[in-house]
């Protein structure tokens, strides 16, 4: 007992923060599913909705794209609204979406349903690290955190074999169904359970911020998705990438002037967090990439019908859930340095195993490449991102999970963007399967240069001095 009162306690002390969480963590492993349960059905949409790879890709991009905008504005939110208030309109907007999207029977309503959905994701995945950040004391934070990962890894990897069975029986309407009956569970433990957790300061709204954030995610993100159609090289991508760019230059610049800035930036003045941010977006990247490759090797290059794309893709799938569930509480016992670099190294493996198969390659040997990529990745995700976060103080802790999730969402979109390119390279360069597995290759070697570059970075880790930050 004299143990338990000595231990820090919570930042913020609610009644039930467990039962509080249930309904965040829903509402954010539905909006995780959901960015690759439609992987394994772009090729029976393509041809449902009459549309290109290119334009199809957009139901994966575009809603990537309205989270990485909704994001920044999560912590703003938070200093206007309560906790509470925020979460329930944004479960509430992506049932509505989730609704528009079902029941819809042309490209441009699938596409509005699923921006809507993005809304949702947008405000509900920050929201889940910094109020878990803020209700949990600090000896929980490895376990609550792993959990959180848990989701984030978890929900993508799943998706696909989630999919597959449904198609089996039913048509691609009821992956959008199939949302809805979580998201009003989650609608109802955030409305019963969840409390405030940040003051209302009524911080004012600065909306040239606003404008220079969206211009400057839309313009990345439209930029890689338009190149999978019109190449890297054509003036409207580029066009797309510099107006990306400059804005986000500019929204940088005045976040760093301004008193009350939108996102405060000065939190990469701190090593740890920066560090974690940049491991956290790679290996998401990793993940994204893999989940939107496999699934199209599996059907296109070796034949496989869409229910049993995703039996193959089960295994991997469960292992990423036990992996990331036991990475929480082995960062509690050992930190993140030896973990991170583990981890990446068992994901190089993976995708190196990935990387050697064809369309003669037994299917057991994709298996396993997925299932060694499943092991690797989570077991860096979970403590680079608490590696990071935790060493932001409370003050600053929406705001690094704002930052941390949005550049996470955009990498997110241009790594599906850039391995759509990727097919689209090698189906130009030869007919049939050849060029698609040319292209699939193309594609696994880009995931290796993040898994490689992620490897290198996570020597940048160091562990924390009694848990302070230098």
């Amino acid at each position: 007992m004299e143990m338990s009162q000595s231990l820090p306690k919570a930042r913020v002390e609610i009644a039930h923060p467990a039962l509080a969480m249930v309904g965040l963590m829903i509402g954010s492993f539905v909006g995780m599913f959901s960015e690759t349960a439609l992987n394994i059905a772009l090729p029976s949409l393509m041809a449902a909705l009459n549309v290109t790879q290119g334009t199809i890709q957009w139901l994966v991009t575009g809603y990537m794209l309205v989270i990485g905008i909704c994001m920044p504005l999560s912590s703003l939110l938070t200093r206007w609204f309560t906790t509470k208030k925020i979460v329930l309109f944004a479960l509430g907007a992506f049932i509505v979406g989730a609704c528009i999207s079902a029941i819809a029977s042309v490209f441009t309503l699938v596409l509005l349903g699923r921006m809507i959905q993005g809304i949702g994701t947008g405000l509900v995945l920050p929201l889940m690290f910094s109020v878990a950040l803020q209700i949990f004391p600090p000896h929980k934070l490895g376990t609550v955190m792993g959990m959180a990962a848990l989701v984030i890894m978890f929900a993508p990897a799943i998706g696909p074999t989630i999919t597959g069975l449904l198609l089996a029986k039913l048509s691609w309407h009821y992956i959008f169904w199939l949302f809805v009956p979580f998201l009003a569970i989650a609608f109802v433990f955030a409305a019963t359970s969840l409390d405030n957790v940040y003051p209302q300061t009524k911080t004012p709204v600065d909306w040239l911020s606003i404008i220079e954030s969206t211009v400057g995610f839309a313009g990345i993100v439209i930029g890689a998705s338009l190149a999978s159609d019109a190449g890297w090289l054509s003036a409207k991508v580029l066009l797309a990438l510099i107006v990306g760019l400059l804005a986000l230059v500019l929204y940088a610049r005045r976040q760093l002037r301004l008193s009350k800035p939108m996102l405060n930036l000065t939190v990469f003045k701190t090593r740890r967090f920066t560090v974690g941010t940049l491991l956290v977006m790679l290996d998401f990247g990793v993940i994204l990439a893999s989940m939107y490759l496999l699934p199209m090797f599996l059907q296109r290059v070796m034949a496989l019908p869409v229910a049993l794309t995703g039996i193959v893709m089960l295994p991997g799938g469960i292992v990423n859930a036990l992996t990331s569930a036991v990475a929480g509480r082995l960062y509690d016992s050992h930190g993140a340095k030896g973990l991170t670099r583990i981890g990446f190294f068992i994901a190089i493996i993976g995708v190196l195993i990935l990387l050697s198969a064809n369309a003669h390659s037994p299917l057991a040997w994709v298996i396993f490449g997925h299932v060694v990529l499943m092991i690797g990745a989570p077991l860096a995700m979970s403590p680079a991102q608490t590696y990071g976060l935790n060493s932001l103080s409370g003050a600053l802790n929406a705001d690094g999970s704002a930052i941390l999730n949005t550049l996470q969402q955009i990498v997110g979109a241009i790594c599906t963007a850039v391995a759509t390119s990727m097919i689209a390279f090698g189906s130009s360069q030869q007919a049939g399967i050849a060029g698609l597995t040319v292209g699939s290759h193309a594609g696994f070697a880009f995931v290796l240069i993040l898994a490689v570059v992620a490897f290198i970075a996570s020597f940048a880790v160091k562990t924390p001095a009694k848990s302070t930050e230098n």
